[in-house]
């Protein structure tokens, strides 16, 4: 409950520049808990939290209390703070507290080192285990800030969920190379569950779980008939009004509560493999020798694939000189339409143009990289000099390798945003 000098005098008419620094100075943010049920058994399995300013105010709500923070520059302090009071007050209530505790990430606030009061909590002992939500958007907007929080959210033994699957071809896309503990179907899943998008999504996350150890979750259930919908398309978990509308802790008091409700353990795929693309692909491929033509024909090769696999397919490169770069982006560009992503990285600049090919520049590398990632499909190429005229090269197939190396190539395509190690302590 929000103080009482929150909801009436003269501080209500403040502009909400002034009210969301008061928010941030005096810890204002009063989180709501929705609960996840077990789909069979209808036992509480987690809790999300979701944002509230003080009641009242103008800020009450969290459209407005982050579109507040945004102006006011402050949205990586606010998104910090709402994650870090969800997480207190459910480590501190009296009463049962779920086994997880799920809470979302805004991302354009990623790429921000912890603050004090959240690595705090983060590390401190709990009755439940924290699971940070992010949608695909998050991914392709700050790759590398994503991968890196992530990664930092699994040392610190969370897990990961994502949100709004199917809502967008990224987020099929994104499943291998985040292999998330929970992945949540976006509503209008369960409102047009014959249509054939919504096949195709159920087919390829219940793939990815059955391959990975992850739990499905459908959102937006507000009937018995949703609920049946739900566990046909997959579901494990749900979530929504049938089960309970967002309010304190309290109002679980009486609900039976899985207290063995479980996710697998983190996996340690997102932390950064020391060296490049092709000593990490090397490792467990022998190198091959060849020659510029094959190479030639080994990239004619993967661009196929990439071009035969669908929607939910991402494309990474890297390159080693700007005349490669300008030789691959007309054929890196008439992809853009056919996959969900398509992603560079060399020496440049290389095109002026518009372009659908997301390009970064980096320092100049000798190495040649492309991988093709999507729900059926992993190929991946590393090249560099060999001796005299000829080069050496690794092919690999093996889906975790070059989901490997894909992660290497997206955290370079945030190349120049400043690296921050998460769980450094906000200044």
């Amino acid at each position: 409950m929000a103080p009482k000098n929150w909801s009436a005098g003269p501080d209500m008419h403040d502009d909400p520049a002034t009210l969301i620094l008061r928010v941030l100075d005096e810890r204002a943010v009063f989180p709501l808990y929705q609960p996840i049920v077990d789909l069979t058994t209808r036992n509480i399995v987690g809790v999300e939290a979701l944002a509230r300013g003080p009641a009242g105010s103008p800020l009450e709500f969290p459209d407005a209390l982050f579109a507040a923070a945004t102006r006011a520059g402050v949205l990586p302090l606010l998104d910090q703070l709402c994650a870090t009071r969800a997480m207190e007050i459910a480590r501190d209530a009296e009463q049962e507290v779920p086994p997880l505790l799920f809470f979302n990430a805004e991302p354009a606030a990623l790429n921000h080192p912890f603050t004090p009061e959240l690595l705090a909590v983060a590390l401190s002992e709990r009755p439940y285990r924290a699971v940070l939500e992010f949608t695909e958007r998050a991914l392709a907007d700050h790759p590398a800030a994503l991968l890196d929080i992530a990664a930092a959210v699994q040392r610190t033994d969370g897990a990961l969920a994502l949100d709004d699957v199917g809502a967008d071809p990224l987020s099929l896309a994104f499943l291998p190379l985040i292999e998330p503990e929970v992945i949540k179907l976006d509503m209008h899943l369960l409102r047009d569950p014959y249509a054939t998008g919504t096949i195709a999504t159920a087919a390829i996350v219940s793939a990815h779980a059955e391959r990975t150890g992850a739990v499905v979750l459908a959102e937006g259930i507000e009937t018995e008939d949703d609920a049946a919908t739900a566990r046909a398309l997959g579901a494990r978990w749900g979530q929504g009004w049938l089960f309970g509308r967002p309010g304190g802790l309290g109002a679980l008091a009486g609900r039976p509560i899985d207290h063995h409700a479980r996710l697998r353990s983190p996996r340690p795929n997102l932390h950064l493999p020391d060296g490049t693309p092709f000593s990490t692909a090397a490792v467990r491929n022998h190198s091959r020798v060849g020659d510029q033509k094959t190479i030639d024909g080994l990239i004619d090769h993967l661009l196929s694939l990439a071009a035969s696999a669908g929607p939910h397919a991402v494309v990474l490169g890297a390159y080693p000189e700007p005349a490669v770069g300008r030789a691959w982006l007309p054929r890196l560009a008439s992809l853009g339409d056919e996959v969900a992503l398509v992603g560079v990285a060399g020496p440049g600049p290389i095109a002026a143009a518009p372009h659908p090919v997301r390009v970064a520049v980096t320092p100049a590398d000798a190495e040649t990289v492309l991988a093709v990632v999507g729900p059926h499909t992993a190929a991946a190429l590393c090249v560099r000099p060999g001796a005299g005229d000829g080069v050496d090269f690794v092919l690999t197939h093996e889906p975790d390798l070059v989901h490997a190396i894909s992660r290497m190539l997206m955290r370079r395509l945030d190349s120049a945003a400043e690296r921050l190690d998460p769980l450094a302590v906000g200044r």
